[in-house]
């Protein structure tokens, strides 16, 4: 059975690594990116079943990219991590374009994405 590919962006590439290696050892194939542009180029290359992804990044924030990336893989589920206020309108804009994404508050505990991964 193949493991579900997860692609995780975040321009904090500690993070970014760490969620991956948490992922690997935990049953899915994740990959790296540490732009949205980037992770927008690598889903054009890969099909991903999830997107991992911070919204705060600069110049493609994390929803920008979910949007982009969902539009090329329709049946990727999106889960942003955020830790700022800042989060709450840009939710809002990505809403009223008929785009809907799970949000987990950082900081995010390894287990509680692992799970929120999980869910149907």
């Amino acid at each position: 059975m193949a493991k579900p590919r997860v692609l995780v962006i975040d321009d904090d590439k500690t993070i970014a690594d760490t969620f991956v290696m948490v992922l690997n050892v935990s049953g899915f194939e994740a990959k790296a990116a540490y732009s949205g542009e980037e992770g927008l180029q690598l889903s054009r290359d890969h099909g991903f079943e999830f997107l991992v992804s911070d919204v705060v990044m600069h110049p493609m924030n994390g929803i920008e990219a979910a949007i982009e990336i969902r539009k090329l893989l329709p049946t990727c589920r999106v889960l942003l991590i955020s830790g700022t206020n800042d989060t709450t309108s840009l939710l809002a804009e990505a809403t009223s374009r008929g785009f809907e994404f799970d949000i987990l508050p950082k900081p995010v505990n390894p287990t509680a994405l692992i799970e929120a991964l999980k869910e149907d």
